[in-house]
């Protein structure tokens, strides 16, 4: 994603605003980039990467317990 690359490289929210708008680059809903869009942005990206590395990739180890047959008849 772009904006969290800007972020990455230094720049501030004013800055990532005013190139996103210069550029024409609208919000998913079609409007203007202002600071609480790119904040919001900012913090999805943040929950999905906690998600990614706290739940996807965590390893759970495997549990195996002894097997026991059991035969009953019924006469």
């Amino acid at each position: 994603s772009l904006i969290p690359l800007m972020k990455e490289d230094g720049l501030g929210y004013r800055r990532i605003i005013k190139k996103l708008n210069q550029w024409g680059m609208k919000t998913h809903r079609g409007c203007e980039w202002f600071n609480t869009s790119v904040s919001t942005v900012l913090k999805r990206k943040h929950e999905r990467d906690d998600l990614v590395n706290n739940i996807r990739n965590k390893h759970y180890p495997s549990k195996v317990s002894k097997m026991e047959l059991k035969y009953y008849t019924f006469d």
